[in-house]
């Protein structure tokens, strides 16, 4: 097989598994949101770190700079704050909200880059960004509030990509760092429920605690998926392939928990597939000409 059908294959193997997420975590219920991010970030240590013995990876540990550990501390701290909205979120009856959050980041994350990059949106970018707001706008009124949690993830994630492009460091590795600065207070956290009576680790029987645990590998394994894609294809690949998750994520809330969709939320949501399609056109065109100017003859 091509490596680059391979890659495609990958990517969409992560997608797929994180488009799934909000179908795992109301599995672990009565836990709440804040025990199930203590044990996913307990239980994603042992992942990576059982997936590094296995590569015997480890001389990167060694080649780490003061900057690159004070990004990941700090990308630490922001997935901590997406994991645990996404959660609450999913098990709170907000999966189509939490589906927002993916469909707006990447809308997000060119605003940011503007803002903290200082670079210059082209005129179908602008009009993406510009039916974007427009979208949450309509979205506020429907909601009779702010779409918190949607903004929370899409900001959350879009200012940790952020912070993993500055620090440059693999994603097994990255993840490695990230796990071990939240382990602590992980299991500060888990120590005191235990001792206060509140934990539901090992009190639900062996299923419930070995899905808590599992929460580890469904972090891990669709992270070293999408790691394998995006080395063997173009990034405008995997700028397309990034839509299947929140897609799946809004079908599983509509078809699955059955979330209600007034026509509003509906007119929302028509006007954020309408600004991903020009961003998503926009992107495709600028992708060819650049292709296109590398070929012209020197």
């Amino acid at each position: 097989m091509p490596d680059q059908r391979r890659g495609v294959l990958y990517g969409v193997a992560a997608y797929v598994l994180w488009g799934l997420f909000p179908l795992y975590w109301p599995l672990l219920k009565p836990s709440g949101a804040i025990e199930i991010l203590a044990h996913r970030m307990a239980w994603s240590l042992v992942a990576v770190v059982a997936i590094l013995a296995v590569r015997r990876h480890w001389s990167w540990f060694r080649q780490l700079t003061r900057r690159q550990l004070g990004l990941l501390g700090l990308a630490a701290m922001l997935i901590t704050v997406n994991w645990g909205t996404y959660i609450y979120g999913v098990n709170s009856g907000h999966v189509v909200e939490s589906a927002l959050g993916y469909f707006i980041n990447p809308l997000v994350s060119v605003l940011f880059g503007v803002i903290l990059l200082k670079e210059r949106l082209r005129t179908l970018q602008w009009v993406a960004v510009g039916f974007g707001t427009l979208a949450v706008l309509v979205l506020t009124i429907d909601y009779g509030r702010l779409p918190w949690i949607a903004l929370t993830l899409a900001m959350s994630f879009g200012i940790y990509g952020l912070v993993k492009k500055k620090a440059n460091v693999g994603a097994a590795e990255s993840l490695t760092v990230e796990t071990l600065v939240l382990l602590a207070p992980a299991l500060a956290y888990l120590v005191y429920l235990e001792q206060s009576g509140g934990s539901t680790f090992g009190d639900h029987g062996p299923w419930h605690a070995l899905l808590l645990a599992g929460g580890g590998v469904v972090t891990a394994v669709p992270l070293l998926f999408f790691t394998a894609s995006a080395i063997r294809v173009p990034l405008t690949t995997i700028g397309l392939l990034q839509y299947i998750a929140p897609i799946l994520q809004f079908l599983v809330g509509v078809l699955i928990v059955k979330e209600t969709m007034p026509p509003s939320r509906w007119a929302g949501f028509a006007i954020v597939w309408l600004a991903l399609a020009v961003f998503t056109y926009d992107s495709l065109r600028s992708a060819r000409a650049r292709r296109a100017a590398e070929l012209q003859p020197a």
